[in-house]
């Protein structure tokens, strides 16, 4: 199968390289497709003439797109549109990565597929308007959201509190809740999706929801570091968007792939750390 994927510079883009590695893959970065550029995606779609392409692009800083709306909406509804627009005119199946923040946070359960959207944020406001333009430019799609991403050599919150633990103590935010995804868990599921799977909407992350304070305090004991864990509110980290209280993500697909839980995606990320200092 010949598959496009967009963003492939970022966590979830690396790892669909990995996770594809049987198909026959044109992984283009930032630099060398920009995703609001018709002419370009045009001609992109033309080289590659893809079975599937996947856009894993994405404005994700989402206290910055607090004031960078235009950009974080040309990222997140105008490329989208542009992609599915540009893939259907092939009748070509497109395949994109949304996200938790659609919603606001206030159903006391995890979300499924079922759930409407409510998002609280810029950053929220623009992917689901991203989810829409894809839903309406190509029948042929797979939209998929996921959550709070991670892989060992990314930016991620995992990284940040590794980067950290040498002081000996950190804190961590115990009121917001939601459902860590191990990158290449995440690429596995796609894969599998698009080959064995119908069209439409789907929620793929890590199973379970868990508060940041609960997910470093895992992190450390698989870790095997004595760090000192102080549970606080988020209020004690002010940000410029809004968060939603508890994200965490579910599914009512029977057709879905499974995913691990965010534990086992833990644990993975704590091997990879080990690999490279070795």
């Amino acid at each position: 199968m010949r598959i496009l994927i967009t963003g492939a510079g970022g966590q979830l883009g690396r790892a669909l390289i990995a996770a594809l590695h049987g198909h026959e893959v044109t992984a283009l970065l930032h630099r060398d497709l920009d995703i609001t550029d018709r002419e370009a995606v045009r001609a992109a779609i033309k080289f590659s003439a893809p079975d599937v392409v996947i856009n894993a692009a994405a404005y994700n800083d989402v206290d910055a797109a607090e004031t960078h709306i235009e950009s974080a909406e040309a990222i997140n509804v105008q490329g989208p549109r542009i992609l599915a627009e540009e893939s259907a005119s092939k009748s070509t199946t497109i395949v994109h990565v949304s996200t938790d923040y659609v919603f606001d946070g206030t159903a006391g359960r995890p979300y499924h597929e079922g759930d409407t959207p409510n998002p609280l944020s810029v950053y929220g406001r623009s992917k689901r308007a991203g989810e829409v333009a894809v839903m309406k430019a190509n029948p042929k799609h797979y939209l998929v959201r996921t959550a709070s991403v991670f892989e060992v050599s990314g930016k991620n919150f995992l990284n940040t509190m590794h980067a950290l633990a040498k002081r000996g103590e950190v804190k961590a935010v115990a009121d917001l809740f939601g459902s860590p995804t191990y990158a290449p868990h995440l690429a596995a599921a796609i894969g599998r999706l698009f080959e064995r799977s119908e069209f439409g909407l789907y929620h793929l992350a890590g199973l379970g929801g868990v508060s940041r304070y609960d997910l470093v305090r895992y992190f450390f004991s698989v870790l095997g570091v004595q760090v000192k864990v102080i549970a606080v509110n988020h209020d004690a980290f002010p940000t410029a968007a809004v968060r939603p209280a508890n994200a965490s993500l579910t599914t009512m697909k029977e057709s879905v792939p499974k995913m691990p839980t965010w534990r086992e995606g833990v644990r993975e990320f704590v091997a990879d750390l080990r690999c490279m200092t070795r």
